[in-house]
């Protein structure tokens, strides 16, 4: 029930278009549209009634209070939804970050690319219509060495369609202990069913025999599906059979061995001083039928599911009408294109492609940066305490599952704030920065942070420590109109 005092409040705020003739607003109206405006100082002003009725003020609420309401609604629609941040988490592949950073090349090309025409579905050789894949499917091959390639819009994609091209309406062998379930509620089991193929499961979570793959085996049985535990590990009394093994007993009796390998690595990261992780070539020379992985995690490259295998299968892949549904874009092929390029040495690979110099930074390297990072922070900020502490990072996105990563960081325990309110202030800086916090303190991870990026995290984090201490300044940002 409204209160008598609650009904002289209301009546004393400034209705909508009595603030649109404010000297401020007026500004604001010369270099916005009305409507975003209206709609800013509306919102302001519902805020107010609200405040208000929830009896959350005994005074009445001035015009600035309300203005300065409205600016921040202006500046929070003014910035896009889908914006850069810095990831300090240590986490390289952050699926809820984007996962892989592009290669600088690939960024060129997808720019290049997105600014006009080009030819994707066109041979400029011939003058006919070509096809999209091709593009990709040719430097796939002569990187892994595989018979043929094609490309869909992500690995969840990729296995879904060719369990609906090869096994539709039977029987799909998989281990048990190979089930899994990934980040956004992707079960196998689910995306059997809607491949419309009926799950056989064998053996037992931590052990699988090529027995029990032999025992399954019917006349309604069109596939062995090798599953990598891409977010898991299973360890201690465990026992699984290899690829070479599936696709040996497959073929004995005339059925299909497919590896899905989930995150997929073009060459052996064990001998290039990462951590072990199944590669592509070796499930090609191990005899699988078909293999898929996805783009955008270990290869380093954007969205995608990668398929190889033998050419009449990649053609029947291509040919099903399902096909389209799963098509990649133009963006997607030039900057996957630009990626593998650097797949022709490995050794550039893994220093042109962020993904994979991050993965392969020495702790040597990262205490470098981590000086370098510190006294920048020092300098912005000399009233506050930076440290440089050891710490461990992961590779995330479903790859290199339980490897830790020896990292470096710089830890800051804020003088004035907690360190939950900095880390919710810093994801609200103009660029956000996303951090994970240990033993209270806020962690800058240099696994995950690069050196291009130390001028915008150092800004936002003076930001965020001078909106502290003084609550008139709105987290760095500023209208250019004003």
């Amino acid at each position: 029930m409204t209160t008598h005092m609650q009904k002289e409040l209301l009546r004393s705020l400034p209705s909508v278009s009595a603030l649109l003739e404010h000297d401020e607003v007026r500004e604001w109206l010369n270099g916005l549209p009305r409507s975003a405006v209206v709609t800013a100082v509306q919102a302001a002003v519902d805020a107010a009634r609200k405040t208000i009725l929830d009896g959350a003020t005994p005074a009445p609420i001035d015009v600035q209070q309300i203005l300065a309401r409205a600016e921040e609604e202006l500046v929070r629609r003014s910035m896009p939804s889908l914006r850069r941040v810095i990831n300090a988490t240590g986490i390289v592949l952050h699926t809820g970050l984007g996962r892989a950073p592009l290669c600088d090349a690939a960024i060129e090309a997808v720019v290049e690319g997105a600014s006009g025409y080009c030819n994707l579905e066109f041979d400029l050789t011939t003058g006919a219509r070509g096809k999209r894949t091709t593009h990709i499917a040719e430097q796939l091959v002569r990187i892994t060495g595989a018979e043929a390639a094609t490309v869909v819009n992500n690995n969840a994609a990729a296995t879904l369609l060719i369990l609906q091209t090869f096994a539709a309406g039977r029987e799909v062998i998989v281990s048990r202990g190979q089930l899994i379930e990934i980040g956004g509620s992707f079960r196998l089991p689910d995306i059997m069913r809607a491949g419309g193929v009926t799950l056989r499961e064998v053996g037992t979570t931590n052990r699988t025999r090529l027995s029990d793959y032999e025992s399954a085996i019917n006349d309604r049985t069109a596939m062995l599906l090798r599953v990598h535990t891409s977010n898991y590990r299973v360890v201690g009394f465990t026992e699984d059979v290899p690829i070479d093994a599936i696709a040996a007993l497959a073929h004995r009796f005339g059925l299909f061995a497919v590896d899905d390998l989930g995150s997929g690595v073009l060459f052996d990261p064990a001998a290039h001083g990462l951590p072990p992780e199944p590669f592509v070539t070796a499930s090609i020379l191990a005899g699988a039928d078909l293999i898929c992985f996805s783009g955008d995690k270990l290869l380093g490259g954007p969205q995608c599911g990668i398929i190889l295998g033998k050419r009449e299968h990649i053609d029947r892949l291509n040919a099903n009408p399902l096909m389209r549904t799963y098509r990649v874009d133009k963006l997607t092929l030039l900057a996957l294109e630009a990626t593998l390029h650097h797949y022709a040495d490995p050794h550039d690979a893994l220093q042109s492609i962020p993904a994979l110099a991050m993965l392969g930074a020495s702790t040597d390297e990262l205490a470098a940066r981590a000086r370098a990072l510190a006294d920048e922070l020092k300098n912005a900020l000399p009233e506050e305490q930076f440290y440089i502490c050891s710490d461990v990072a992961y590779a995330g996105g479903g790859s290199m599952p339980g490897h830790e990563l020896p990292t470096v960081v710089v830890q800051w325990r804020p003088s004035g704030r907690s360190a939950h309110a900095m880390t919710a202030a810093l994801r609200e800086a103009e660029t956000p920065v996303i951090v994970r916090i240990r033993d209270d303190a806020l962690c800058f991870d240099l696994r995950s942070i690069r050196p291009v990026d130390f001028e915008l995290l150092v800004s936002a984090v003076h930001s965020a420590a001078c909106d502290d201490e003084d609550p008139d300044r709105r987290n760095g940002i500023s209208l250019p109109i004003l």
